[in-house]
């Protein structure tokens, strides 16, 4: 298999043969020649449905002839100045129209990177040197937020890599989602923190919803405090619907990290929120944030390509959640898992009942999600290869498609 031989050489080069640790498939993992629409081509020949989309970023699936004409539009005219463009003022234009929380933007290359400076802009902002997260959310592999999840309502931070100092692990607490007495509790108890970073709907450790009137207490319990709100929407931004989570549960939040589909499948990331707030940033204020590629014409080009297709198309969301439902519905009434779904958003735990935090989802069964990986695969289907990530659908899936990604669910899990 050519995949096998790429993953010889790559294992000598590479750390593990993969720039990614979620890319590490046993034996080797395949390699990918190409993409268009909803599908992908390997190295070996094969052509599988695509529902992993580049975790998340393609919801207009592959090689989308506006978002190449952009790209290539702006290709023509160069791929990096290291000055100001008008993309950068027409993209912001855009993020400030369609999200609640933002009334100022900066454009960074990652999701990470925009966490990781909106938790310094949040520390700077408030004078507070702590920040709380939620067991089990992820938020870019930086060390304030890699952080080891605990089993406990209130735990304090543990590395969750070699290389993080403990006293910096220690600035994090945790509490877990879906608790918001947990989250009073902490609150109530340590006056040093500056923000609480939250996934609305978490989407890093599988597709978690929010119970019905929890990020309202949320907000709620945070103002009180007044900690800042940070909504990490990198995964659910434009993928829940224009103006995202905080859009579709009506909540304001102080701060929102954005990313993947806003750059169209390019690198991307960007943090927006209440001017005061904003306007810290550096040069405006004496918060710093740099970087050589933000507000890069090609990432910018890309998505604002990807939004003005979303926001000029009012069906378009019906129409994923209509072929979203269609998967969900295929489920045997056999099956003794749990589907869960916001719009084109989704993962199927093994597990009895829908988990609402991340230790109720670790006690899924990942030794039958790997036999229903394998045999997705066989059948001609990519999902991510792993338990404790999301599965999404694109404009491109047909109606064919969603009946052969149905059909493996009917028949893999019967």
């Amino acid at each position: 298999m050519r995949s096998d031989e790429l993953f010889r050489r790559a294992v000598s080069l590479l750390p593990g043969g993969v720039s990614s640790p979620v890319r590490a498939i046993k034996p080797y993992p395949f390699y990918t020649d190409g993409g268009k629409g909803s599908r992908i081509r390997t190295c070996d020949g094969d052509e599988l449905i695509d529902c992993c989309l580049g975790y998340g970023p393609l919801i207009l699936g592959h090689a989308n002839k506006q978002v190449a004409d952009a790209i290539r539009s702006q290709l023509e005219k160069g791929w990096l100045y290291g000055t100001p463009t008008e993309l950068e003022i027409l993209m912001a234009e855009r993020l400030i129209r369609d999200h609640r929380g933002i009334e100022m933007v900066r454009c960074v290359s990652s999701g990470a990177e925009a966490t990781m400076a909106a938790i310094r802009l949040a520390r700077g902002y408030t004078g507070k040197k702590k920040i709380l997260k939620i067991e089990g959310g992820f938020h870019g592999a930086h060390d304030s937020v890699l952080i080891k999840a605990g089993s406990g309502a209130t735990t304090l931070g543990i590395p969750d890599s070699a290389g993080i100092p403990p006293a910096i692990a220690e600035l994090t607490r945790q509490v877990p989602y879906n608790d918001p007495e947990a989250l009073e509790a902490i609150l109530s108890s340590d006056e040093e923190i500056a923000a609480f970073i939250i996934e609305p709907v978490m989407g890093n450790v599988g597709t978690i919803l929010p119970d019905k009137e929890y990020l309202k207490e949320v907000r709620a319990i945070t103002e009180e405090h007044d900690v800042l709100l940070i909504f990490d929407e990198v995964i659910t931004g434009y993928r829940l619907g224009i103006g995202g989570a905080q859009e579709k549960y009506g909540i304001r939040p102080d701060l929102t990290t954005l990313g993947k589909i806003i750059g169209g499948g390019l690198p991307i990331g960007a943090f927006g929120g209440r001017r005061e707030i904003m306007e810290m940033i550096a040069p405006a204020g004496p918060v710093y944030q740099a970087g050589t590629f933000n507000g890069n014409p090609l990432s910018l080009a890309a998505g604002i390509a990807t939004i003005d297709l979303l926001t000029g198309d009012p069906a378009f969301y019906s129409r994923l959640d209509a072929q979203a439902r269609v998967i969900e519905e295929s489920i045997p009434g056999t099956a003794d898992g749990s589907f869960v779904r916001t719009g084109s958003m989704f993962t199927y735990f093994f597990r009895d009942a829908p988990p609402r935090n991340y230790i109720e989802a670790k006690e899924s069964d990942t030794t039958r999600f790997g036999a229903f990986w394998k045999k997705s695969l066989a059948s001609g289907i990519f999902f991510p290869p792993a338990q404790f990530e999301s599965c999404f659908i694109s404009s491109a899936h047909t109606d064919e498609d969603i009946s052969r990604i149905a059909g493996v669910f009917s028949s893999c899990l019967n």
